[in-house]
């Protein structure tokens, strides 16, 4: 969550940060601010919503040093005082930060009895108090800074400028960021996306460490303020900013980009799927481990290894991993998936399983990524950048490898290659713009309920609340998915006259107990839409599906996620940018 850059160096360091945070908008967009020094003079923009619309020419200022950020509010609401950047008491100190600093109370009010005046009720201004309290005694700047960075506890990410110096000081904990080099300037990111373009050379800014940034590179432990190899790496020349091109959303670019991304999933070398496969066929106990869209494909995993290679493996809310990291030893396979490869809960359960020495395998559409860097073994979804907030083609090119890696797991990789090309196949066809205008009309349906539920079984239980998760995050309509048989054990007594519920009946041994399970819905005066490949009596509305036998959860969560993009467009929200949420969640 939050974008932070920063450039130093010869150019036009305010348009560079501008630009640059226009492209990291997709982390945060409550509010948005930039801090620069011009001449000797440090001076700071900030504003409320969001920074497309934007234009550098509106600030008037020339320097060659400056840093800015977007932000998910965490600590206090969206307000201008609370947006960054944050400074000191004497307007000397500027900072950008993304985490949470747990313990930022207690250091404020020991601030505050010191005499420092707080503006904002954010966790990050303390940090730049700290900073100024620790150059009131006689420290460098980089002592100050490294005593402050001491004192934190939580997560972070910092960039740090000071109006007398030409340098940016960063530090890391927990949170990506990145120095990108460039030939005359430096440029600084939580992700690589904002100075793409601009340089293909990167030191990546490692837990613990931090860094003076100016015309030399200097890196530091923080703990004990030795300095550390400077470790240059490459990225890849094509990391770009997506473009809509003829969409007028991202949302449904990514949603009609679907059967591609499966198709280079079929296209994937077969001998990296079989090696993988064998890792897990070969470990002793797997755990699977995902946080929102990625956990559902993670409770996939469930059903497809216990089908296919008749194995049975685990599934944890990363969030919820430590209680089970008893079950972890040596011989464990801990298996990550994160569209991003910087969701917090993920890469602290990782360093568990890491800390008692467990394999772990990652599944990621972010090659550079924090998750990649601590895992053994790493697999990429073909899927492309993702820039709404919602994910989709991520999620079901994670379907589709799961499903090549259980059914290689049980020697039976080339039929499964070919039944997910016919599924890519089927997902083109729901994608034509007559099955849209079905969905469309839909929308218009749904648009004014104020709750809707969600039922699947078998393999489509998880896709019943990834159904579920995808209209409640868009269309902000309250939304529940289900086990079919769970109904009676509860929920069936929230079912009045005219609430929805989408049905997936997918052709397989669990159709006849969901359509038993629609009919009890349909008995109390729900308003059923069946997901299915075939009409029933029971369904008030179909959403027709091709019949793909194990892989009904990729078709079927298609047209669902095209519903929830038409009922946030009737309902007059942004659908690439939700309320609330950002696309990558770095903070615990």
């Amino acid at each position: 969550m939050c974008g932070i850059v920063g450039f130093v160096g010869k150019g036009d360091a305010k348009k560079f940060v501008i630009e640059a945070l226009k492209k990291l908008e997709y982390r945060g967009y409550d509010s948005w601010g930039i801090s620069f020094v011009e001449g000797n003079n440090l001076r700071v923009f900030k504003e409320t919503g969001k920074i497309s619309e934007i234009f550098p020419e509106k600030i008037q200022a020339k320097t060659r040093l400056a840093i800015g950020h977007t932000r998910w509010a965490t600590h206090g609401g969206v307000t201008k005082l609370n947006a960054h950047p944050h400074t000191d008491c004497k307007q000397n100190i500027a900072v950008v930060h993304n985490g949470i600093i747990n313990n930022f109370e207690s250091l404020k009010t020991d601030l505050e009895k010191k005499g420092h005046k707080f503006i904002s009720e954010t966790d990050t201004e303390v940090i730049p108090h700290l900073v100024e309290e620790n150059l009131n005694k006689n420290n460098s700047l980089l002592e100050a800074f490294q005593i402050t960075l001491n004192k934190l506890q939580g997560d972070f990410a910092i960039c740090l400028i000071v109006s007398k110096e030409n340098k940016i000081y960063v530090a890391a904990s927990g949170c990506p960021l990145a120095i990108g080099i460039g030939k005359d300037a430096k440029y600084i990111s939580s992700d690589l996306l904002a100075f793409a373009g601009f340089t293909s050379e990167v030191v990546f800014v490692r837990d613990g460490t931090m860094a003076e940034v100016g015309e030399n590179l200097k890196i530091y432990d923080i703990k004990t303020g030795n300095e550390k190899k400077v470790v240059f790496q490459k990225i890849p020349t094509q990391i770009h900013q997506a473009e809509r091109g003829n969409f007028k959303h991202f949302l449904f670019k990514e949603i009609n980009e679907q059967p591609k991304t499966l198709e280079k999933i079929v296209a994937m070398d077969q001998k990296e799927i079989e090696t993988n496969a064998a890792l897990i066929r070969n470990s002793f106990g797997t755990f699977f481990t995902a946080c929102g869209t990625a956990y559902h494909a993670a409770l996939s995993a469930e059903y497809l290894f216990a089908r296919f290679a008749k194995m049975h493996v685990n599934t944890a809310i990363a969030s919820e991993f430590p209680a089970f990291e008893n079950f972890i030893t040596d011989k464990t396979l801990l298996f990550a998936i994160s569209q991003s490869g910087e969701t917090a809960d993920v890469i602290e359960a990782v360093k568990t399983a890491r800390a008692k020495k467990a394999k772990v395998f990652s599944l990621l559409n972010n090659p550079d990524s924090t998750l990649g860097r601590l895992s053994d073994v790493v697999m990429i979804t073909p899927a492309g950048r993702e820039i709404a907030v919602l994910s989709t083609k991520a999620f079901t090119s994670q379907l589709g490898i799961l499903y090549l890696l259980s059914c290689a797991t049980a020697g039976g990789l080339d039929k499964a290659k070919k039944n997910l090309k016919d599924a890519s196949k089927s997902v083109s066809e729901i994608l034509k713009s007559s099955n849209i205008d079905q969905i469309k009309k839909l929308a218009q349906k749904l648009k004014n309920s104020k709750n809707l539920f969600t039922i699947g079984r078998g393999f489509n239980f998880p896709t019943a609340l990834e159904a579920a998760l995808k209209i409640k995050e868009v269309s902000y309509i309250h939304a529940e998915g289900f086990a079919g048989g769970e109904l009676k054990h509860g929920t069936i007594a929230l079912i009045e006259k005219d609430v929805p519920c989408i049905v997936f009946a997918a052709n397989d041994e669990t159709k006849d107990a969901i359509l038993s399970n629609a009919q009890e819905i349909k008995a109390r005066g729900g308003y059923i839409i069946g997901v299915s490949p075939k009409n029933h009596p029971v369904f008030d509305y179909w959403l027709k599906v091709a019949d793909v036998s194990d892989l009904s959860p990729i078709v079927n969560i298609v047209p669902i996620q095209v519903l929830a993009y038409f009922l946030a467009l009737e309902k007059g929200l942004d659908p690439d940018k939700p309320r609330n949420l950002a696309k990558s969640v770095t903070v615990k």
